[in-house]
């Protein structure tokens, strides 16, 4: 089977028995605390946790999708085997039960005939399961299930690999079972201990994790059976087309095909599969609405639009080399998901790469006139000031005999991420102007009444005199839009309404309704600052957010937007003002 081929049968098998077939969801979550969607069950997280009922949504408890993802936590690591920005995963789910739903059993079934089903042999097939510990026993429903079906290697492994859901939160979880093909020989180790997830080889590879949801870890640790049990079940689609393509990665598929070889060079192979990797991210985050921007998802974007004109520089590729793969890319898709044709992904490369055009030239005229051996941090200053990647420093220096100390480069490279991350924290802290802080916090509140509730913070900056705020929204603000937001902000301003500061866990802040406020990393314990009528109890506001706030709105004069004006495609931007009556 080709790429299109494994897709359409895979729904096609859920469809045939009984699953409704559900569209795979934006890259761009609803979920404020990430910044993408990261696997096939996020769209169904609210019903997985018995918060939205399926059947009024779906019609039915059993559901399949192919859905669109991408993960960034690993992005130094690709271009080896099984690593990449954008993927897509298969994956299918039964939803609490009555007597149309299945568990355990049924998940096993389903999957063992699929597999069968696309020529995988079962005798090939290696199980992992979970091998209990003090608080829940060992899955043996799942290990007699699969003994029943003829399978012969079990392995009992612990919480770590076979156990999913929250480890210091609350929420659904429960044991799973990872199935593991056997690629053969010529991929072991050798060893006589070698089998599922072997530390030395890649012999072994998980091509499927199915979820046995069916305990609830409550707020004191403990784990209580749940009343609606759920299957959630995972497959890395890459993965299981490089396995049954008899090839060693995703890579040498025909999902990459096209690409790579436009830009074949077998003395860098691992640059070849970077551009490779990177174009398809640029042109599904592109399709999403993403531009590129020093924060956010529109810097993932900016990043992964840099790194291919750098390896493509480096392959000593021609400037408008990435247009041909572009176009390939969207050919390989377009067809499967029939929005990805934008003109548009062009135009933001392109732009993009004029803009670091500039800094690369004077990124090489610095190495041009380097003359000796330089040090590590020497290294990195031209890494971190022209975006030049280490292999690239050393490729140029190489050219005239020179190195570098690549262990002081690493030290240096470590330092820079541990300022970064206390950069974060910092920023997460706030400071700034409490009355405009404040005041933000209204305007985000009163811009998801009036606009409504996909309107997302993208980015805000406060100084002594002005606050200023980004926004998810497609179109100009009418001045009836302005207006009527500024109405309301100003009416909660003359009720008088009070603000309280919580702490809690970051899990316990979004599980109460909290928006985060920022798309940065968290730390575990958050400040939840509520804007609420003292009488009432009605709630206006709620967000997570470390900064100064007051205590209460009276404290404040009436609140006016200077200026709303486009900040970048589907972004928004209002810049407004709201002093203080008295000095705190």
């Amino acid at each position: 089977m080709n790429s299109k081929e494994l897709r359409k049968h895979f729904l096609k098998f859920f469809e045939n028995n009984g699953h409704k077939i559900v569209p795979s969801s934006s890259l761009l979550p609803t979920d404020p605390s990430v910044l993408f969607t990261t696997a096939g069950m996020q769209q169904f997280s609210p019903y997985l946790a018995g918060k939205k009922d399926v059947l009024a949504d779906f019609d039915s408890r059993h559901l399949a999708s192919c859905q669109k993802c991408f993960r960034t936590d690993d992005i130094e690591e690709i271009g080896d085997d099984t690593h990449h920005t954008f993927f897509e995963m298969l994956g299918n789910w039964s939803i609490g039960q009555d007597d149309s739903g299945y568990f355990k059993e049924g998940a096993i079934d389903y999957a063992l005939e699929f597999l069968e089903s696309i020529g995988l042999d079962k005798s090939r097939m290696h199980i992992t399961v979970f091998s209990g510990n003090d608080t829940i026993s060992k899955d043996e429903e799942a290990i007699a299930l699969w003994k029943q079906r003829g399978i012969i290697s079990i392995k009992e492994c612990d919480a770590k690999d076979n156990f999913w859901g929250p480890v210091s939160e609350t929420g659904p979880c429960g044991p799973c079972s990872e199935i593991h093909y056997d690629r053969g020989e010529s991929f072991g180790c050798g060893r006589s201990d070698c089998g599922p997830n072997c530390d030395y080889c890649k012999r072994y590879v998980e091509i499927w994790n199915l979820v046995f949801m069916q305990y609830f870890k409550n707020e004191a640790g403990e784990y209580e059976l749940l009343n609606q049990t759920n299957i959630d079940t995972g497959i890395g689609f890459e993965r299981l087309l490089s396995i049954i393509q008899g090839k060693n990665s995703a890579y040498e598929t025909d999902l990459f095909s096209d690409v790579i070889s436009k830009i074949s060079n077998k003395e860098n192979e691992v640059a070849c599969r970077i551009i490779a990797d990177h174009i398809r991210g640029i042109v599904f985050l592109a399709d999403a609405g993403v531009v590129p921007s020093n924060t956010g998802q529109g810097y993932i974007l900016r990043r992964l639009i840099r790194r291919i004109i750098r390896y493509g520089k480096m392959l000593g590729l021609d400037g408008d080399f990435w247009v041909s793969l572009v176009e390939a890319t969207i050919n390989k898709y377009k067809d499967i998901y029939l929005e990805i044709d934008r003109k548009e992904t062009y135009e933001i490369i392109r732009k993009e790469e004029e803009k670091f055009s500039l800094t690369l030239d004077r990124g090489l005229k610095i190495i041009n006139s380097i003359e000796k051996d330089i040090s590590g941090k020497e290294a990195f200053d031209i890494y971190q000031s022209y975006g030049f990647p280490l292999e690239m420093i050393k490729e140029e220096l190489s050219k005239k005999d020179l190195s570098l100390n690549e262990n002081d480069f690493y030290k240096e490279l470590k330092k820079h991420q541990e300022l970064s991350r206390a950069g974060v924290e910092k920023k997460f802290g706030g400071g700034s102007n409490p009355y405009l802080h404040t005041a933000t916090h209204l305007l985000h509140s009163a811009l998801r009444k009036v606009l409504g509730e996909d309107v997302q913070q993208m980015g805000s900056d406060i100084n002594d005199e002005r606050l200023r705020f980004d926004f998810s929204f497609e179109r100009k603000l009418t001045p009836e839009e302005i207006k009527e937001v500024e109405d309301l902000i100003n009416s909660k301003i003359k009720e008088g309404l009070v603000l309280k500061k919580e702490i809690m866990s970051l899990n316990e802040a979004l599980s109460s309704g909290a928006l985060s406020f920022f798309k940065e990393r968290y730390p575990e314990e958050v400040s939840v600052w509520t804007i609420y009528n003292k009488d009432s109890g009605d709630i206006f506001s709620k967000e997570i957010c470390g900064g100064e706030h007051i205590e209460n709105l009276s404290l404040l004069e009436s609140f006016k937007i200077i200026k709303e004006e486009s900040s970048s495609r589907g972004v928004r931007r209002i810049k407004a003002t709201c002093q203080g009556k008295y000095t705190i």
